[in-house]
C-alpha cells in the first residue's frame, strides 16, 4: 500500500509537471531509483582510491591553538577530505581541500529524512613523533554497516584509511604530541538527492573533517553520576541503535539537559519492563561485580541491535579476556540485579566507554528516587576510579600513544 501511494504521487508530479512547463522535469521515483540502482552497470565505480586522491590543500594556514585552550569538537585543521558519489557514476574522485562550507541544495534528502552517518576516530602522536591511528578497520566496518543501514553506498574502507592518512599528513602539524591530547577525526556520510520524497538517495558525499582534542571531560579523570532514564529509550529491538546515524543522537539530548538539571552529569539509558541496561549517555557501559555464584565478573550488554558495536567496547572486551583474571560476560543485566548487587555488597566498578572518552567511571546511579553508590577505591578514598577502571584506560591510551607495541596502534 505505501508503495502504491508513492508510486502515485510520482505519477501525479510528473503530470504535473508536464502540464504546468510542457518539459517533464526531473522528479523523485522510488521506482526510478530502485531501478537506476539495479541497472547500474560494473563501470560505476563500486569504490573510490587512495591513488586517485587529489590534493589542493589550503594556503591560508589558521592559527594554532595551544592545548590547554582546547574545548572538545571547536577547532578544526586547515583541510578536509571529501569524495562523491552517484548512483550511476559509482564513486568520483577523494579530494583534500582547505575546510569550509559545503554547498547542498534545501531540499536535500539530508536535510528532510536524516540520512547521514558518521565515525568518531583518533590519532595519536608517540614519544618519536610519529602518528598513530586506533583500530581504523573496526570504525571503516562499523561506517559501512550504517551506510547500507540508510541505503547509502558503501566503499573499501581500506582505501578510505589510506585517504585519512594522507589527510593526516597534510594536517600534521594539528596533530598535538601531548599525551592525553590527540587529533579527533570524524567520517560523515551523507545522502544529497535534491528531493522531497521518502525514497533512497541517488547521491551521496563522504566527507572528513578533523580537530585538535583534549580530555573529552575538562574537569579530568572524574567519576560521573548518572540519571536513570525510565520515560524514554534510546534505541529498541529491530531499531538503528546499532548504527551510528545523526538520527540517534539529537532526541537524546533533552533526557540529558532534564538530567543535568537534577544535579547528574549523564543518563543512563534502560529498556523494558524490567529495567535493562543498555548504555551510558553516548557510551557504552560496563558493570564490575560479584555474581550470586562468587565470581568477580565483567558485565557488558551484548550486541543485540540495541547497543552500539563500540571500538573501545570491543577492546575492552578483549583485553580483560586476554587477562582472563575474572569473567567476562555479554549478557543482559537489570536495574534490579545492579540494586541487589549493591545492597549485597558485591557491586564493584562500574564505568562507559567510547572513542571520545575511552574510559568514564561511574560514581552513582539515580533510579527511582534513590541513589545507588557505586564503590570506586576503598583502599584511596582521594580516587576517581576503581582499579579495574584504571587499568584499562592506562592499557587502552599506552597502546594507542604507542607505549606498549600492539597490533592495534596503526602507523601513519
Amino acid at each position: 500500500m505505501i508503495l502504491q501511494t508513492i508510486f502515485s504521487q510520482t505519477k501525479t508530479l510528473a503530470r504535473t509537471a508536464r502540464l504546468s512547463t510542457g518539459v517533464l522535469r526531473p522528479t523523485f521515483s522510488l521506482a526510478t531509483t530502485l531501478q537506476q540502482r539495479a541497472n547500474s552497470t560494473a563501470a560505476a565505480a563500486s569504490t573510490f582510491r587512495a591513488a586517485d586522491l587529489e590534493k589542493s590543500p589550503s594556503t591560508q594556514l589558521k592559527e594554532l591553538v595551544p592545548n590547554q585552550d582546547l574545548i572538545f569538537g571547536h577547532t578544526f585543521t586547515d583541510n578536509m577530505l571529501m569524495v562523491e558519489w552517484d548512483v550511476e557514476k559509482g564513486w568520483g574522485k577523494p579530494v583534500i581541500k582547505p575546510y569550509g562550507k559545503i554547498a547542498i541544495e534545501p531540499s536535500s534528502v539530508v536535510l528532510h529524512y536524516s540520512f547521514e552517518c558518521f565515525e568518531g576516530m583518533k590519532a595519536y602522536k608517540d614519544k618519536q613523533g610519529r602518528v598513530r591511528l586506533f583500530r581504523p578497520d573496526l570504525n571503516m566496518q562499523r561506517l559501512n554497516r550504517s551506510s547500507e543501514r540508510l541505503t547509502l553506498p558503501n566503499f573499501d574502507g581500506n582505501e578510505l584509511t589510506e585517504c585519512i592518512k594522507e589527510l593526516l599528513r597534510t594536517d600534521d602539524r594539528w596533530i598535538p604530541s601531548d599525551r592525553g591530547y590527540s587529533l579527533y577525526i570524524r567520517p560523515t556520510v551523507i545522502g544529497t538527492s535534491e528531493f522531497i520524497g521518502v525514497g533512497p538517495s541517488d547521491r551521496a558525499m563522504l566527507f572528513v573533517i578533523c580537530c585538535p582534542v583534549g580530555p573529552y571531560y575538562k574537569t579530568g579523570f572524574k567519576a560521573v553520576s548518572l540519571q536513570a532514564t525510565v520515560d524514554k529509550v534510546r534505541a529498541w529491538p529491530g531499531g538503528t541503535g546499532d548504527s551510528k546515524i545523526g538520527g540517534n543522537y539529537a532526541p537524546g539530548i533533552l533526557p540529558q539537559i532534564n538530567a543535568m538539571k537534577k544535579g547528574f552529569q549523564q543518563n543512563l539509558w534502560l529498556f523494558g519492563e524490567d529495567h535493562q541496561i543498555t548504555e551510558v549517555g553516548t557510551m557504552n557501559c560496563f558493570v564490575f561485580l560479584e555474581n550470586e555464584q562468587g565470581e568477580k565478573e565483567l558485565v557488558t550488554p551484548p550486541l543485540n541491535g540495541m547497543i552500539l558495536p563500540g571500538v573501545t567496547r570491543d577492546s575492552i572486551l578483549s583485553l580483560a579476556r586476554e587477562w582472563n583474571e575474572f569473567k567476562v560476560s555479554e549478557r543482559k543485566i537489570t536495574m534490579s540485579e545492579i540494586v541487589k548487587a549493591e545492597k549485597d555488597g558485591r557491586l564493584i566498578e562500574m564505568f562507559g566507554t567510547g572513542t571520545a572518552c575511552v574510559v568514564s567511571p561511574i560514581k552513582m546511579i539515580g533510579y527511582e528516587g534513590k541513589e545507588i553508590h557505586v564503590p570506586l577505591d576503598p583502599k584511596d578514598p582521594n580516587t576517581q576510579a576503581g582499579p579495574l577502571t584504571k587499568r584499562l584506560n592506562d592499557t587502552l591510551l599506552a597502546i594507542q600513544y604507542g607505549e606498549i607495541e600492539h597490533p592495534w596502534s596503526v602507523l601513519v
